[in-house]
């Protein structure tokens, strides 16, 4: 499917789906929530329920991995147990696979890199962050962590945590934007003002 499309499994968190969205929007990226179930409305791993755009049946009807781009993003979040959930997707996983073997690009944060991306073909040798006890997922497929805020290498973003939500968001909008759109929106967020 074209654009980015966030995927919100029961008990996912919050700041993760939802700040990396707001971070896409402010930057003009057509942005999706896909529940991963036929239920649109998701619960998160604080209690808050999120209404997503699309249930998973939608999604699918819509989704076509030949005409993916770098800039044609899925994203997850992590939380718990969100990230077990989205994990255990057989079906999303094997979409995941297809939509970055077809040119599209993931990303993942807090525990969703370890439990998520460690099923990705291709990601020996890239490097990446992620919650603490999370990264021997990833350091068993041969991929290097490094506790940064957010990493970007090639096609895959990480982050590390919901306090890293944006800056999370902003390295997947440099790569589907540029870096005016995403000075933009730090200005609008007030991110460029705060001391070195």
């Amino acid at each position: 499917m074209k654009g980015v499309s966030i995927f919100l499994a029961e008990g996912f968190e919050e700041v993760e789906a939802l700040a990396t969205a707001d971070i896409l929007r402010r930057g003009g990226v057509d942005v999706k929530l896909v529940s991963i179930t036929e239920d649109s409305l998701v619960k998160s791993s604080h209690g808050v329920n999120v209404k997503a755009d699309l249930t998973f049946s939608e999604y699918r009807q819509l989704c076509s991995a030949e005409v993916c781009c770098e800039k044609d993003f899925m994203v997850f979040p992590g939380g718990m147990p969100g990230t077990k959930n989205l994990a255990a997707c057989q079906e999303l996983m094997s979409m995941m696979n297809e939509h970055y073997g077809a040119g599209g690009s993931v990303a993942a944060i807090c525990a969703a890199p370890g439990l998520v991306l460690s099923q990705l073909k291709g990601i020996e040798g890239k490097n990446f962050t992620c919650f603490d006890s999370f990264e021997g997922y990833l350091e068993e497929k041969g991929a290097r962590f490094t506790p940064k805020p957010a990493v970007t290498d090639g096609r895959v973003v990480s982050g590390r945590s919901a306090g890293h939500a944006i800056a999370f968001g902003l390295h997947i909008l440099e790569i589907v934007k540029d870096t005016e759109t995403v000075a933009a929106v730090r200005h609008s967020v007030m991110l460029d003002t705060l001391p070195e």
